[in-house]
């Protein structure tokens, strides 16, 4: 009979347990938030970011439907450029300007994994992704060649990843613009010619200030920055 009542206790204590946690299982093996795609992020937001992009694109005289982009991101401004053009033989027109929500790190590269750094550089869009903690993002490549190859002279191993243009506030070494701004950004990234186009990651405008930052704990800061002052030039 003891044993018998320590049974149903036990047997009581547990279901409680697992009442007072079913949140927790639940998210466990379920996802509480239905996974997104490109397509479905598309469909979501298309008809807004028209809307909210017409004016931009009227200004440039360049068709919405038809056109390449680039991002140019400018670390001492906090200021992040999206800049059209419609091809390879036109030059390239400021769309929209968005300010970061939130800032990491100092002037100077990314060097190593955890160091809350922005990198600095000539890099591509690599993926979008529409299940992002941070509303939406776009994957910068970093590192790219010249970063590893300045890795390797200066034997450093673990470069650190995962660098992101997102949505939302906060961040440790991406660049954030906020909710509404990265859905402008994120669909204009579904629908440019150029799908892998430029991300230029500065230290400031080079195309207004053309001084180079001096950087202590390299040595090769005046060859990165010559790099993307140079490829600035192209976006005058």
């Amino acid at each position: 009979m003891k044993l018998k009542l320590i049974y149903i206790l036990l047997t009581a204590i547990l279901f409680l347990v697992l009442y007072l946690m079913k949140s927790q299982i639940i998210s466990l093996f379920f996802s509480s938030k239905e996974k997104q795609s490109v397509e479905s992020i598309a469909k979501k937001y298309n008809s807004k970011v028209e809307n909210s992009l017409k004016n931009a694109f009227e200004k440039t005289n360049i068709d919405s439907t038809d056109f390449e982009m680039a991002i140019l991101a400018f670390k001492k401004e906090q200021i992040l450029e999206v800049v059209v053009r419609k091809n390879e033989t036109e030059n390239w027109k400021l769309l929209k300007m968005y300010p970061f929500t939130a800032f990491s790190g100092k002037i100077g590269p990314k060097l190593k994994n955890g160091d809350k750094q922005v990198p600095e550089g000539i890099y591509q869009m690599e993926y979008l992704n529409p299940n992002s903690k941070y509303h939406l993002s776009i994957k910068v490549n970093y590192p790219n060649a010249f970063d590893e190859e300045k890795a390797k002279l200066d034997r450093r191993t673990d470069l650190g990843g995962d660098i992101m243009i997102h949505g939302k506030s906060v961040t440790i070494g991406c660049i954030p613009v906020g909710d509404k701004n990265i859905e402008e950004i994120f669909i204009l990234a579904t629908k440019t010619k150029n799908k892998h186009f430029p991300i230029i990651i500065a230290p400031h405008d080079f195309r207004t200030n053309k001084t180079f930052p001096k950087i202590e704990a390299i040595s090769w800061e005046n060859e990165l920055y010559e790099n993307i002052s140079k490829e600035l030039t192209n976006f005058e």
